[in-house]
């Protein structure tokens, strides 16, 4: 946890996808990897167009573990909109979650607007929180099993009867 370098470790940016790494912590923390969660049609459409999603359909049912190797391994908008609708019921509720676990771990400089990481000008963030955030998920070996899987087959589902491959895009892992 000692910090070995620094260079504008406090300095506000906006964060991506590494948001991710929040709402998967926050699942972890407040649910079991076989729960269900069922895809609302707010999930499935209200992300932008263009931006990373397995291409889920409104009422199909993934486990909590499937769910979390789709937002590790393919930065799954839509499941990540699917986990927070899950835990919270809504979006804005889990946001919610999200800036509370923030204060809970002492953070003063992040504030998340939504658990994926699209553009939004009230989501922001610091190397040093981030960090902070990624040494508490790090705890999880859930966590560390799905950030280091090359490759994980998703089984059918109710609305799609062929298995799915989801490959890591971490070049360092691949």
């Amino acid at each position: 946890g000692r910090m070995l370098y620094g260079h504008n470790e406090k300095e506000k940016a906006y964060p991506a996808s590494i948001t991710k790494i929040m709402t998967v912590l926050l699942a972890l923390e407040n649910c079991s990897m076989d729960e269900t969660v069922t895809f609302s049609e707010n999930a499935v459409f209200s992300i932008e167009r263009g931006s990373s999603h397995i291409a889920r359909t409104t009422d199909e049912e993934l486990t909590m573990e499937q769910c979390l190797y789709a937002i590790m391994l393919e930065s799954a908008n839509e499941v990540c909109l699917a986990v927070a609708e899950h835990i919270s019921g809504s979006i804005s509720n889990f946001v919610g979650l999200m800036n509370k676990r923030v204060k809970d771990l002492g953070l003063k400089d992040t504030h998340f607007n939504n658990p994926n990481g699209l553009p939004d000008p009230k989501h922001y963030t610091t190397a040093y929180d981030m960090a902070v955030i990624a040494r508490q998920a790090m705890k999880s070996s859930a966590f560390r099993k799905a950030c280091g899987t090359r490759r994980y087959v998703c089984a059918k589902t109710n609305k799609h009867k062929q298995e799915r491959t989801w490959q890591n895009h971490h070049q360092m892992i691949n």
